[in-house]
């Protein structure tokens, strides 16, 4: 199926099925994507074999030039957005300067837009680094992926192209105390001749032992909404993904469904 990447270092603004009016910062390159996840299901397709020497990821200095154009922009037109997203062609928490570039973040929308929240859509893959951690807990809406309490689904789904730990990231994540936004995907459907479904019950149950490890502050549910690269996957109906949330809210999580 068709996939896309995003062609400029600030997207947007764009009616989010999550966040609202998002503006968005895509901190990989604008011709290819760069991920330590490698998502059956990811929009931006899969990850290349190999890199184009002229693949550059934008500069600090060049990412804050174009944030603050955008946001004078959208000041002038009095259309300022709900908020400002790090999503884009992969892992932004990949960047080096990933941590600067979030203060920059903070600096311009207090001066521009000081109502707009910022978000960070990440795989957690990179939370283990400091600076990371540290970042993500100067924002409002840290988003983290946790697809499955299961490493063979996660491995499925996710393909990880480095080693990969569940316990690991999960400890890691309960290191926010809470202030951290879990987002799964639910899928099934067939890969490389793995049948795999994370709804079903047994999975759902680890899942929600994992989640009230972590204590979020909110749990994102969602399924694919847009082509994916791969053919062989089930999007999951909504009235499903209300029972999905509905056992998430027993046990005290706020959820948000997104179908």
């Amino acid at each position: 199926m068709a996939t896309f990447l995003f062609d400029e270092i600030i997207f947007g603004p764009v009616k989010s099925r999550r966040l609202g009016i998002s503006l968005g910062i895509n901190l990989l390159p604008v011709n290819s994507k760069v991920c330590s996840f490698d998502c059956i299901y990811c929009e931006c397709g899969r990850n290349p074999k190999s890199h184009n020497k002229k693949t550059t990821l934008p500069s600090r200095k060049e990412v804050k030039l174009k944030l603050e154009e955008k946001l004078i922009q959208m000041q002038t037109e009095n259309r300022l957005p709900d908020v400002i997203t790090f999503a884009g062609n992969g892992e932004p928490t990949l960047h080096p300067d990933f941590a600067k570039i979030i203060n920059d973040t903070i600096e311009l929308r207090n001066k521009f837009s000081p109502d707009a929240r910022i978000a960070v859509l990440s795989n957690a893959t990179m939370v283990h680094k400091k600076s990371v951690f540290k970042a993500l807990l100067k924002i409002e809406d840290n988003i983290q992926k946790l697809d499955s309490a299961f490493e063979d689904t996660i491995k499925i789904m996710d393909c990880p192209t480095k080693s990969f730990n569940l316990d690991k990231t999960v400890e890691q994540l309960t290191g926010f105390n809470g202030k951290v936004i879990i987002q799964t995907m639910f899928l099934k459907g067939e890969y490389e001749g793995q049948q795999f479904d994370n709804t079903t019950e047994t999975e759902l149950e680890a899942w929600l032992k994992l989640l009230k490890k972590i204590n979020p502050s909110q749990v994102m549910i969602y399924t694919i909404a847009r082509d994916t690269p791969v053919d062989t996957l089930k999007k999951i109906p909504e009235q499903e993904l209300n029972r999905i949330a509905s056992k998430a809210k027993k046990v005290g999580l706020k959820v948000q469904v997104s179908a």
